[in-house]
């Protein structure tokens, strides 16, 4: 087991998967600190979703999911008022082990890193399944995709870029990346677009 301490980042509906990249504007004074200590530092940024929950005292921290992705700083833009534009790569999948008390003004966690098969790929009949069930769920959305390019995706990143970008609510989305091989990704994204497609259809028609 790799464990590692990490500067966490928790944002609801805003995940990031391995391999995947995904771009923040950071405003709050924690997170512009929690920025400039990961650039001094070695760049890893742990994003996680705060978890739903009612709080009995609201100065306490929000709780957590188990489950996060560190990202590495890609891309950095330092803007004239002292907020940060950035790019985080995904690098690998954390479960929290523990909150660490801190002096900082972001948190910090003990984390183990998720070391997750490598070169994973689909079936022929997944494979189809997702693509199918992408189109689908994009008509009914009302998206423009360049299907061309899909096609040309890896599986995994067609999996887990999906899983990024579809519009499906904090909970499925943590589901998603708390999925253990890629294959139960793409089969639950395949029936997340299923249920979210059929509960948008209905709202239409009742309308």
């Amino acid at each position: 087991m790799t464990t590692t301490r990490l500067s966490i980042f928790p944002l609801p509906g805003a995940l990031l998967f391995p391999r995947m990249q995904l771009p923040l504007h950071i405003f709050e004074p924690r997170y512009r600190a929690m920025v400039t200590d990961s650039l001094a530092r070695d760049r890893r940024i742990g994003m996680i979703q705060p978890r739903p929950a009612l709080r009995e005292d609201p100065r306490e921290p929000v709780p957590l999911f188990d489950i996060g992705c560190v990202g590495r700083i890609a891309e950095v833009e330092a803007l004239d008022d002292g907020k940060f534009d950035i790019v985080l790569e995904g690098l690998s999948r954390f479960r929290v082990l523990r909150e660490l008390e801190v002096t900082t003004l972001f948190r910090q966690v003990e984390a183990e890193l998720i070391a997750d098969p490598e070169d994973e790929v689909l079936t022929m009949g997944e494979r189809a399944s997702l693509e199918l069930e992408s189109r689908r769920f994009a008509e009914r959305q009302g998206y423009a995709v360049d299907w061309s390019a899909v096609s040309r995706l890896d599986d995994e990143a067609l999996v887990n870029g999906i899983a990024q970008i579809a519009p499906f609510d904090p909970a499925a989305k943590q589901a998603l990346l708390e999925a253990d091989t890629l294959s139960d990704r793409a089969e639950l994204t395949v029936q997340l677009m299923q249920f979210f497609g059929r509960h948008d259809s209905d709202e239409g028609t009742l309308q």
